[in-house]
């Protein structure tokens, strides 16, 4: 079994509104030098297999698919 983290963030450029509103409720709760908040998405995942290499393919093909907007959206994979 393989444990797998994706992590999906804008692409620079892209608008996050919700990140502006994140920053903007840090600063109204006295939290001063906060810019640039951007938010971004977390998936940790159990794969039912050994084998990295193919574990890895088929998270970059459920990325693809599913997981991020690719016209907007970055992602990352971490294997455990």
């Amino acid at each position: 079994m393989i444990k797998a983290r994706v992590t999906v963030t804008l692409k620079n450029g892209v608008l996050d509104p919700q990140g502006k509103a994140i920053e903007g409720a840090l600063g109204a709760l006295g939290f001063d030098g906060i810019g640039q908040v951007r938010q971004g998405k977390v998936f940790d995942l159990q794969l039912e297999t050994a084998d990295k290499a193919k574990a890895e393919a088929e998270l970059k093909v459920m990325c693809e698919k599913l997981l991020a907007n690719t016209v907007i959206e970055n992602y990352s994979i971490s294997l455990a």
